[in-house]
């Protein structure tokens, strides 16, 4: 059987395959995030509301959380590989190719990064995030705190509950800056 010689280039290449592959599943995995939410909240409300116990609504902080955080931390790392294609693996593999030429790989990963409306669009989503993960948990809160015949216990976890709220708002916050290149 013949050795096949593997050059740098195709493993570049079979490291930017691989990368977009994980990339490309954690964005339908990220998207879903966000229907699973909502059809968990409906559910939540609507059992709240014929079992009239606002104190079920306290089932929405610890899920909008977790979820929340499941499709902040999916976010992150899909911009983490779209700036390691744009700022080292791409370079790497232009390098090789180039052979004394500019040369630029990958042009996408960067091109769609300066469309105009790029700014609103983000911002945009940062506030359909944190309604989605944090509003509505707030708000079911504050539908339980309006009932008024809470025990001390309950008033406590939906204390610690809203502080768990509030950090996960915050970490959507500082999420929204843009990445910094580590090195």
């Amino acid at each position: 059987m013949p050795e096949q010689d593997v050059t740098v280039g195709q493993l570049l290449l079979a490291e930017y395959q691989s990368v977009k592959d994980e990339q490309k599943a954690r964005i339908g995995f990220r998207d879903n995030l966000l229907y699973v939410t909502l059809a968990v909240v409906a559910a939540v409300i609507a059992a709240a509301a014929q079992a009239k116990q606002p104190s079920m609504l306290l089932a929405l902080p610890p899920v909008c959380v977790v979820l929340g955080w499941t499709y902040l931390v999916n976010d992150e790392k899909i911009s983490a590989i779209g700036l390691y294609v744009r700022d080292d693996l791409g370079p790497r593999l232009a390098a090789l190719a180039a052979q004394g030429e500019r040369f630029t790989t990958f042009g996408w990963e960067a091109y769609h990064r300066s469309d105009t409306r790029r700014r609103s669009r983000k911002a945009t989503q940062t506030v359909i995030d944190l309604t989605a993960f944090c509003a509505v948990p707030l708000a079911a809160l504050t539908v339980f705190w309006s009932n008024g015949d809470a025990g001390g216990l309950l008033i406590a976890l939906s204390v610690l509950e809203a502080l768990a709220v509030a950090g996960l708002g915050a970490q959507f916050v500082m999420y929204t800056r843009p990445a910094r290149t580590p090195r």
